[in-house]
């Protein structure tokens, strides 16, 4: 989701261009040494970034030719800081970028198309919704290497305590459990996020509808059917066995830590907390983590975003670094390397041949990889992740009780209007 870049955020952007651009490491040949590459990654410096950095050494070691230049980019500042470095011609040679932003760079300019390259070569063993979702006007400009999606989390030891003997379907049958799980065991039985737009997308499946209809054109997030998604949303946080609504800066670790120790019995997450699920006191049995599909809504829908991330290549790099790039790329995404992730960082891959026996052994990603098929596909529109940026804004507001559900959406509705002008109303 795109943010405001603060003054402090565009001194960083500099200084990491400074150094980034493969350009700046080498010649455009290689006939002085290797050519040397950097990689800008974004994901989990502690849980996550030592797989990545591992496998960039094997690559080094299988390529005496390339050197990668690593360097780990916080999740939140990486889309600001790409943009920024990007415009000023000094942007890293590979950008992992989440699946929101590759359409985003694309129209831009700032992204390689990458059909018929090295990088794509084993495109038919990907999953093609995964492929499409990497595309802008109908070029490639990303492979992908993690894929996610939102689901319903939740303890199965209290689940049983309670005498529940299987996950809610519907939004109702979630309120129904929760009250019953408080009764039986004292413990709160959901607690759902109120700061970030993009956990509150099921809601708006559930009732068959988005932000905006991108075929149409036309801004839909306060519609009377978003009116009913964000309404059972809102009331999620009111009840017996339903936590109040966080909406402190430290809300998400809150959640999690509850959740992970046994204080609260589901939450609405994703795969990419799996590790920390495991280090939680409630889950030293991996046995004990239920995964199921996000609740249904009153149209009888249920489904959560597709999310996870492509390797990119920047358009501005150099030919020589551009090839060494999508070798790279290649051997980053390829099968073995995929299994290699799961294995160790317990996220999913994107190509089938990726999901050995070993990596389906995993209860966390044998979980999350049943309810993907429930996941649904960004619409091709450049601009939809940042569309969540006015939601983050005004939801925290409404479960507050600061502002009400109508006045919140229009004003969502109006800052969305400036990041679509060519959307009606």
């Amino acid at each position: 989701m795109r943010r405001g870049i603060a003054a402090t955020a565009l001194v960083a952007s500099f200084a990491l261009a400074a150094t980034a651009c493969g350009g700046d490491d080498s010649g455009g040949d290689n006939s002085s040494g290797p050519v040397t590459i950097t990689w800008w990654d974004t994901s989990n410096a502690t849980n996550e970034a030592p797989t990545y950095q591992a496998l960039v050494k094997q690559f080094e070691a299988a390529n005496k030719d390339v050197k990668v230049k690593y360097v780990n980019v916080p999740f939140d500042q990486a889309q600001n800081k790409f943009d920024t470095a990007a415009g000023a011609s000094g942007a890293p040679d590979v950008l992992r970028s989440e699946v929101g932003w590759t359409p985003a760079f694309a129209k831009k300019g700032y992204f390689l198309p990458l059909d018929g390259t090295d990088a794509l070569k084993d495109q038919a063993k990907f999953k093609p919704n995964l492929i499409e979702q990497a595309k802008y006007e109908g070029k490639t400009y990303g492979v992908p290497i993690v894929t996610d999606t939102l689901a319903l989390v939740y303890n199965k030891d209290l689940f049983a305590k309670a005498g529940l003997t299987a996950a809610p379907k519907t939004w109702d049958e979630l309120k129904t459990a929760a009250a019953t799980i408080k009764a039986k065991t004292g413990v709160d039985g959901y607690w759902g996020s109120a700061t970030a737009g993009y956990y509150a997308q099921p809601f708006l499946y559930g009732e068959g509808t988005n932000t905006v209809d991108a075929d149409a054109k036309k801004i839909t997030v306060n519609s009377a059917a978003a009116k009913k998604a964000y309404g059972t949303w809102l009331g999620l946080f009111d009840g017996k066995g339903l936590h109040k609504a966080d909406t402190t800066a430290d809300a998400y670790a809150h959640i999690q830590d509850a959740f992970v120790n046994g204080k609260v019995a589901a939450i609405i997450q994703g795969p990419w907390e799996i590790t920390n699920f495991y280090k939680g006191s409630a889950f030293k049995d991996k046995a004990n983590l239920g995964i199921a599909t996000v609740p249904a809504g009153g149209a009888g829908k249920a489904g959560a975003p597709t999310g996870g991330h492509n390797l990119s290549v920047y358009a501005g790099s150099d030919k020589a670094h551009q090839a060494a790039a999508l070798k790279f790329i290649n051997f980053m995404t390829s099968a073995s390397s995929q299994a290699t992730i799961a294995q160790k960082n317990s996220t999913l891959p994107t190509r089938d041949d990726a999901y050995t026996a070993a990596v389906k052994a995993d209860p966390g990603i044998a979980g999350y990889g049943a309810v993907l098929a429930s996941a649904q596909p960004r619409p091709a529109l450049p601009e939809y992740s940042s569309l969540w940026g006015p939601l983050d804004t005004e939801l925290p507001k409404i479960a507050g009780g600061k502002e009400s559900l109508d006045k919140g959406l229009s004003n969502a509705e109006l800052a969305i209007a400036k990041l679509v002008p060519d959307f009606s109303k």
